[in-house]
């Protein structure tokens, strides 16, 4: 036995959940034999075997499994039929619930919310006032934090960065090196890749892609099947749409549209009320 459950009890929303005192020492987390820990509805909520331990104010209820060598701490809560496992962490005031997972060495901190049937896993961490929930998934090195929501079955995985107010849903991928912040929406089938950069207020949603060294930013969209990539930037109120391509250094601002199976490179620079369209290659200096 690893810990045992003592008389010390509080009400969670109608639950009665008992304080946990260690029967061992688990010297991953600090904890000597006769340490007390956080609080569980019953045994069924952490596992005896491993090292895991729930620490502090922490409570987990209802459902929600924790074992392996999983850490919850803090004034976290894990309820509902969450899981939290591997060497994974969950703490401050940070809440999984629901179906969601968080597994492998992935942390979950601050006030973040993961719930639904929310995956966070490997290195990723989900930290601030994030949300991460339906069945979106973070892995790899990845991190989503501030106030950024992640949902719908969006993927960011790799090193990427989602932050400040960003949006990111339905099946969109943000991965690489990539971020999205700002007030920024990756939404529908969309990709940002590489070391791709999408701020501001800037939307990419449809099947667009936007990666290498681009950047999206200002109230710019990119939508439909567009490729922007290179070190192309498109800024101010521009749209790219359709089929259109817009690569190496070329720039479109404005109000400027590009739109059709259009293509816009070299060091092309497409502003003001400008618009290339179906059939059209813009690779000079300046469109305007």
């Amino acid at each position: 036995m690893k810990y045992e459950l003592t008389d010390e009890t509080i009400d969670h929303h109608g639950h009665i959940l008992h304080r946990i005192r260690a029967l061992r020492d688990i010297p991953r987390y600090d904890v000597k034999a006769d340490d007390l820990g956080g609080f569980i509805k019953s045994e069924a909520n952490l596992s005896q075997e491993g090292d895991c331990w729930i620490g502090d104010n922490a409570y987990v209820s209802g459902n929600a499994q924790v074992f392996g060598n999983a850490h919850v701490y803090g004034n976290a809560c894990v309820s509902g039929n969450a899981r939290v496992y591997g060497d994974a962490g969950v703490h401050d005031d940070a809440w999984t619930f629901g179906y969601a997972r968080v597994y492998g060495d992935a942390c979950v901190s601050g006030s973040a919310h993961v719930y639904g049937n929310a995956h966070v896993s490997d290195n990723a961490q989900v930290y601030g006032n994030a949300q991460v929930s339906d069945n979106a998934w973070i892995s790899g090195y990845a991190c989503v934090y501030d106030i950024t929501c992640v949902y719908g079955d969006a993927w960011i995985h790799g090193n990427a960065r989602v932050s400040d107010n960003a949006r990111v849903y339905n099946n969109a991928q943000v991965s690489g090196n990539a971020c999205v912040s700002g007030n920024a929406c990756v939404s529908g089938n969309a990709q940002v890749s590489d070391n791709a950069q999408v701020s501001d207020n800037a939307q990419v949603y449809g099947d667009a892609w936007v990666f290498d060294d681009a950047w999206i930013s200002g109230y710019a969209c990119v939508y439909d099947i567009t490729c922007v990539y290179g070190d192309a930037w498109i800024h101010g109120n521009a749209c790219v749409s359709d089929n259109a391509r817009v690569y190496n250094n070329a720039q479109v601002s404005g109000s400027a549209r590009v739109s059709g199976n259009a293509c816009v490179s070299g060091n092309a620079w497409v502003r003001d009320d400008a618009c290339v369209f179906t059939g059209m290659y813009a690779g000079g200096e300046i469109c305007n």
